[in-house]
């Protein structure tokens, strides 16, 4: 018999997330069957989307959703043997009981066999997983950006935007980012940047991107949405492309957010805005994992963690990662 702790969603988020809105529980797994797995969390990673995605994804009463990665302790599928390591949306559980896939696809992704062994199996969580993931696809299959264009970036110091920037620089692009603290701006100098700004200290967003890069952006890699995206929308160039990849200055608002009618503006000036997930592009994971370990042991990608130890420490750490303590990826060390 194995008993799993589990963090329960008791309660849906009203504007920011309290430690009230969770509850920790156990329960009790089932046997294996044919095809089954039971896996051990090592790593949680925390992400802005949960906190969006939440009400859509989640009835009060669930277990919170989240991917972690995960060991096998025992397997009746001899795809996953005991003693392999894999990413699950297993939720923030500490033990699940799974088949590796189900009827709409993979639940359990198996971590590559040549993973470097002086590289952090947490990083498949991070710069090497979704976040290293969504920076790629959101450049090369919705921006296409092009040697020589210049890329502007929201939340440049967070786990997405600061692989956004070092994958710029490893393609040729000139990148711009935006951060909130000095700590923040002086790390993304560390990166590479081309040009950085505290967005919290300027006097007008416009003019410190107009200051950035007088002749605009051909592309912007929005994290953030708010007045940032409203500034940047009116500094984009003619033909200019967006992804929309998060939008955290927003997830907490109990009223929705009314931006500007810029419909005229995005027609004269001819840009595309597109929303994106990394999951649309899951057929090339396989070889862009490949390629960001390779460009990380090449010493072309650098990367920080704000790791929290211990189970029982999921929602502060989900609380502190909303506020934007710290610098890097959010993960959770059982």
């Amino acid at each position: 018999m194995v008993k799993a702790k589990t963090w329960i969603l008791k309660k849906h988020f009203e504007g920011f997330p309290k430690q009230s809105d969770f509850e920790l529980r156990e329960e009790i797994l089932p046997e294996l069957r044919d095809g089954d797995l039971l896996v051990e969390a090592v790593y949680f990673s925390v992400d802005p989307y949960m906190r969006a995605l939440s009400k859509m994804w989640m009835k009060e009463g669930d277990v919170q959703y989240g991917t972690q990665l995960a060991k096998v302790l025992k397997s009746k599928d001899p795809a996953f043997p005991e003693g392999c390591h894999v990413l699950g949306e297993c939720g923030w559980r500490s033990h699940t009981v799974t088949k590796a896939k189900g009827q709409n696809g993979p639940i359990l992704t198996r971590i590559v066999p040549e993973w470097p062994r002086d590289i952090p199996m947490s990083l498949a969580l991070g710069s090497i997983g979704m976040p290293g993931l969504s920076a790629l696809y959101g450049l090369e299959e919705v921006c296409k950006v092009q040697p020589g264009e210049t890329v502007l970036v929201s939340a440049a110091a967070g786990a997405v935007g600061s692989m956004v920037g070092q994958i710029c620089k490893i393609k040729g692009f000139k990148v711009v980012g935006s951060a909130g603290s000095d700590d923040k701006v002086a790390y993304l100098k560390e990166l590479g940047f081309d040009q950085v700004f505290n967005y919290k200290t300027v006097s007008s967003l416009e003019e410190a991107l107009k200051e950035a890069s007088p002749e605009g952006f051909d592309c912007y890699f929005e994290n953030v949405a708010g007045p940032f995206f409203t500034a940047a929308l009116h500094n984009m160039k003619p033909g200019g492309r967006i992804a929309v990849c998060g939008a955290i200055a927003i997830y907490n608002d109990t009223t929705p957010q009314m931006c500007p009618y810029p419909h005229h503006w995005i027609i004269t000036q001819q840009l595309k805005i597109e929303g994106f997930m990394v999951s649309q592009w899951k057929h090339k994971d396989e070889d862009s994992v490949k390629r960001l370990l390779k460009w990380m042991k090449e010493g072309k990608l650098k990367t920080k963690e704000v790791i929290t130890v211990g189970f029982e420490n999921m929602p502060a750490a989900f609380m502190r990662m909303l506020k934007g303590d710290g610098i890097g990826k959010a993960i959770v060390k059982v």
